[in-house]
């Protein structure tokens, strides 16, 4: 099947490379966790409009489908359908989860290739399985960093907590054998870019075509605000990473007109980065 017109976006790079943006569903974060260092007084005025009486942001869950003629990557998997409803209730899931969005674009999820995941957080890799622990993506190869892998399975308590390692347990034996180690092809016109600073072994997703090149960086790009390099996220492990990376991918990203995707931006996720100052900004396309 091909991707329909039920998207939320889509665009077309030539020579048969064509992407589009699913939401996965949503869920809520705390808004000060969200912004990190930065002081509220400099971003309460940013989200006046859309934060709750109790502090918090609706995250859109953000994935994107991308067909080439070497065959279909998923990048992203959301929440999925796993989570108690305990911890849906706590977290303000709401919405559909992947299969059921992925259908309704017109997608088959039985015709993924390959799934490219810019990290193991549970919001992004709890989609790998159905709600009854059979692979959601039967045929699927996954890639995601093998330093994740490391990160995500590993004793320290503070990097425990924004993974589900029991879940990643049970994917572990069927995807952790297709990591990158490092920038690596997916497949031709879909490559991934290790980054670390949100994660350790985080990773940019970049897709390029004739007519251009569609660019996810992943929770270090994770709202229009994050376009400033040195606004990061408390949920960032390695911050001076993050600062540093994403003032480099930034510089790219202006430089060669990339199409960028918001991981977690709900209303108007898809846009250009251009210059401001010594810092860069974030232009809406949509």
């Amino acid at each position: 099947m091909s991707i329909t017109a039920n998207v939320d976006w889509r665009t077309d790079l030539g020579g048969g490379v064509r992407v589009a943006l699913v939401q996965a569903g949503t869920f809520r974060s705390d808004a000060g966790t969200i912004f990190g260092p930065v002081p509220r007084p400099m971003w309460e005025r940013l989200v006046t409009d859309e934060m709750a009486p109790d502090g918090s942001l609706t995250q859109a869950l953000n994935c994107l489908l991308i067909e080439t003629p070497a065959g279909r990557v998923l990048v992203e998997t959301g929440i999925g359908e796993r989570m108690d409803d305990h911890h849906r209730a706590q977290r303000g899931v709401a919405g559909d989860p992947i299969l059921p969005a992925l259908r309704d674009a017109g997608f088959d999820p039985g015709s993924v290739d390959a799934i490219a995941l810019s990290h193991l957080h549970f919001d992004h890799a709890g989609g790998l399985l159905t709600a009854d622990g059979t692979r959601a993506f039967p045929r699927a190869r996954v890639v995601a960093q093998a330093a994740e892998w490391e990160s995500a399975l590993g004793t320290n308590p503070r990097l425990q907590a924004s993974y589900d390692q029991a879940e990643l347990r049970l994917v572990e034996p069927w995807a952790r054998g297709t990591s990158a180690d490092g920038e690596a092809e997916v497949m031709p016109g879909v490559s991934v870019i290790r980054t670390s600073g949100h994660s350790g072994g985080h990773q940019a997703i970049i897709v390029r075509g004739p007519n251009g090149t569609v660019g996810f960086i992943g929770d270090l790009f994770m709202r229009p605000w994050g376009a400033n390099p040195r606004w990061i996220s408390a949920f960032d492990d390695y911050p001076l990473t993050s600062v540093q990376v994403k003032a480099e991918l930034f510089r790219q990203a202006a430089e060669e007109a990339w199409t960028v995707v918001l991981s977690h931006e709900p209303r108007r996720p898809v846009g250009r980065l251009l210059p401001d100052r010594d810092r860069f900004r974030f232009e809406s396309l949509v």
